[in-house]
């Protein structure tokens, strides 16, 4: 039982470090990729603390050398899936009722971790594994993971502070328990960040948590979860389970003592889990919480006032980094006639710039997308906006997959507002953009819209404030991260909390309180000093 009253200051942002030629920080990750390139590992699932091996094994090559394996990783099956969410249920009850500042001293401390001696490590994995540049990965895999850790425990710490009214003669006061069952963490490919945030945002309020990483990222993942066992992570409260998602997910979506699902990843596969749960409302102990971020068609919106010079590198960075493979990525512009000729120019002249190949070279921009089934998709678009009449590219268009799945920056030009690559989600290196006539701003503007399902991220580029300002009123929902003269991407734990809605999710902004309060469920306790002994009121004194 805690003697005092523990308080955590607000964290500040970690410095995002810039691997300059000659600097520690690149010496130190160049030897960590020369290092980790040398031996693959064994991934084992982690259940109650326990390394299980199935031997149902898949392998792990990086997406830009099919011959290089990084690892052998072991597939949860049936039994292991009940192992899990028995050992979920086992730790439940003394993870939870552990004092709060205790749970967040171990999340502290691997934010530290991996902010400090295992900042290489996890940097170059997910440069190897996930195919990011150093820029990329480092405020991926370093900042933004440490960021959420910090954060998310000052977060909880503000939430805790936040009590009821007492008037004379009783004492009313909330606690924040956690959820009764297990969470379900189901993580993306794209964002060490994010995988390692799904997970421990539940765990550090109380709960039990079931880790199914991407298949894709599960090298990273896998590392994360091992500085979660080094900073004092007791065994159960969360437990690591690679595996196929379809088949994991029968047998927790409709487990009673399922308390909620935290989710970043497709459109469909939400509502398909959304789908079964409410098909399945009445077997549950609660109403499981469903916190999900999804899909996006984020777009930037050029008026007439714009200042030109900054939009071609908020296309090129908007667009194409990290290969597009961000739920933010700009996707599709709209931009007036007056300032496409100089426009055009300038994007073209920037991306023609860009070098693409292995993250190894620091040189480049460009590097791979994720896998196989990636490259597929993305070139079936590009292909189908060549073979289109409504469709000309303007760069690009090429791609590669005879080392690793190289897919090079595509600038498509349509003349329909409503092409396929204008709102569809595509998910790589290509942006397509839609001329419009200067007067039709306002119309413009109702076709971003309407065009697709989605609400994630947008952008307005504009020095005329009434266009600043009528785009926000028209796209009030378009957007849960709207961005003025800037790229749609780059949010920052506490600075820009990031999630959308409609299409794009439940808008729950990761990287804030409202995230964390979705893990836990008060309880207000009043104490009355003096009881009542009469049960009659004042009013009734007379007739």
């Amino acid at each position: 039982m805690a003697n005092a009253n523990f308080i955590i200051e607000k964290p500040e942002n970690e410095p995002v470090l810039t691997y300059r030629e000659g600097s520690q920080e690149k010496k130190e990750v160049k030897e960590k990729l020369r290092e980790l390139k040398k031996e693959a590992i064994e991934i084992p699932l982690i259940i109650g603390g326990e390394e299980i091996k199935t031997g149902n094994v898949k392998k792990r090559t990086s997406p830009e050398d099919h011959d290089l394996l990084l690892a052998k990783y072991h597939q949860a099956g049936s039994e292991e899936i009940e192992k899990a969410i028995e050992a979920s249920l086992e730790a439940k009850d003394p993870w939870g009722q552990m004092p709060w500042e205790e749970r967040a001293a171990i999340f502290l401390k691997a934010a530290d971790l991996v902010a400090g001696p295992y900042r290489a490590t996890m940097n170059a994995a997910t440069m190897l594994g996930q195919g990011k540049n150093i820029h990329q990965a480092e405020i991926d895999a370093s900042c933004e993971l440490a960021d959420f850790l910090r954060f998310n425990v000052y977060f909880m710490s503000e939430i805790m502070k936040e009590q009821p009214d007492s008037p004379d003669n009783t004492l009313n006061r909330m606690e924040y328990r956690p959820l009764d069952g297990f969470v379900f963490a189901v993580t993306p490919f794209n964002f060490t960040a994010i995988a390692g945030n799904l997970p421990t945002a539940p765990a550090m309020a109380g709960n039990t948590v079931i880790w199914k990483p991407a298949s894709s990222a599960v090298y990273s993942a896998y590392l994360f979860m091992k500085i979660l066992e080094e900073a004092g992570l007791p065994k159960g409260v969360i437990n690591f389970l690679p595996g196929s998602g379809s088949e994991i997910g029968e047998k927790i979506l409709p487990h009673k003592d399922l308390a909620g699902i935290h989710f970043t990843g497709s459109t469909n596969t939400f509502r398909y889990m959304w789908e079964t749960i409410g098909n399945n409302i009445s077997g549950y102990r609660n109403y499981p919480r469903i916190v999900g971020e999804t899909g996006g068609k984020d777009f930037v919106v050029v008026h007439p006032s714009a200042d030109i010079k900054p939009i071609p590198t908020a296309l090129v960075r908007g667009a194409f980094e990290y290969q597009g493979q961000k739920c933010s990525a700009a996707s599709r512009a709209y931009i007036p006639k007056s300032l496409w000729g100089e426009i055009k120019e300038g994007f073209i002249a920037l991306t023609k710039e860009l070098k693409v190949g292995s993250t190894e070279d620091f040189r480049n921009f460009i590097n791979p997308v994720i896998d196989r089934e990636a490259f597929d998709r993305i070139v079936s678009y590009i292909d189908y906006a060549k073979k289109s009449e409504e469709a000309e590219i303007l760069q690009g268009g090429t791609y590669d997959d005879s080392k690793g799945f190289f897919v090079d920056p595509t600038i498509i030009e349509t003349t329909n507002p409503r092409f396929k690559t204008m709102v569809e989600e595509i998910f790589g290196p290509v942006i397509t953009i839609y001329v419009y006539e200067d007067e039709k701003f306002e119309e413009i503007l109702r076709e971003c819209d309407e065009a697709t399902p989605y609400a994630l991220t947008g952008s307005i580029f504009a020095r005329d404030q009434k266009a600043v300002i009528q785009a926000q009123k028209v796209l009030q929902q378009a957007a849960g991260n709207f961005y003025i003269n800037d790229k749609p991407t780059g949010s920052v734990v506490n600075q820009q909390p990031f999630g959308g809605a409609r299409g794009s999710g439940t808008n729950d902004k990761a990287g804030s309180k409202m995230n964390m309060h979705r893990w836990m469920s008060p309880r207000v306790i009043k104490e009355t000093y003096i009881a009542s002994t009469d049960y009659r009121y004042p009013f009734m004194e007379a007739e």
